[in-house]
């Protein structure tokens, strides 16, 4: 059971998997895409769904994260797409352990958000 536990377990500092926005109303799924990596909707609340409408007309399926390639200095860089405003931005990641990421996204330098998103399961 406990060698089980520990490759469901996912390496530390990485970003694949499932991770949970701030509020827990969209679940995206980290995973290799080409040779990069892409962030997915897996499930979305019926709020979110009907927010998302502006730049998507299914946001389970869509891409929100795409082009992630990890820098030297262990944050990943690519593209966010937000769905409710429906803008394409700078994406940043920072993995803060196993279990949660620090996403950023900046349409301009000086218009910048950022959010912690955790592991569904913990």
């Amino acid at each position: 059971m406990l060698l089980s536990a520990l490759i469901l377990q996912p390496a530390e500092g990485t970003i694949d998997g499932l991770w949970a926005n701030t509020d827990a109303s969209v679940i995206i799924e980290i995973a290799p895409c080409g040779a990069a990596r892409c962030g997915t909707v897996t499930w979305a609340s019926d709020k979110a769904k009907a927010d998302a409408r502006k730049g998507t007309s299914q946001l389970v399926g869509t891409a929100l994260l795409t082009g992630l390639r990890q820098g030297k200095d262990g944050t990943w860089h690519g593209r966010l797409f937000v769905p409710d405003q429906n803008i394409r931005a700078k994406a940043k990641l920072v993995a803060h352990g196993a279990s949660r990421i620090r996403v950023s996204g900046c349409t301009l330098a000086l218009f910048c958000k950022s959010q912690i998103w955790s592991r569904p399961d913990q």
